[in-house]
């Protein structure tokens, strides 16, 4: 039974910092492609992050310089630290998994085959 469950979640001033986690039941954990993505209300969800099974990182431009994908293939854990955050920050994220997705896909949400119940983020 696959299980994403993401934390970390919350309410923070602009400039602050926030850094979630996404605990994760999966077999094979480190073969996976980990993502995070973020969505509002009216908006399709955008690809904010990724690690792949190498390590190899990619950011959305929105993003780059401010947030950080890792992830630990020991405690089966992907974490976002995210700082300078601005209102536009706003939204829920979510975190996911692809099996070998094309590079140049890993912030699409249809490489993703299994996904979190998402963490509310909100910058005022």
């Amino acid at each position: 039974h696959v299980q994403l469950v993401e934390s970390g979640g919350g309410s923070v001033q602009t400039g602050g910092s926030l850094k979630l986690s996404c605990a994760a039941s999966l077999d094979s954990y480190s073969s996976y492609c980990m993502g995070w993505f973020r969505q509002t209300p009216g908006k399709e969800r955008e690809g904010v992050a990724a690690v792949d099974s190498n390590g190899q990182v990619t950011y959305a431009d929105s993003v780059k310089g401010r947030f950080t994908i890792s992830r630990d293939n020991v405690k089966n854990t992907l974490y976002l630290e995210m700082n300078s955050l601005k209102p536009e920050d706003t939204s829920m994220y979510y975190c996911a998994a692809a099996l070998r997705p094309a590079y140049y896909k890993v912030l699409q949400r249809h490489e993703y085959k299994y996904w979190g119940q998402g963490t509310q983020v909100t910058v005022s």
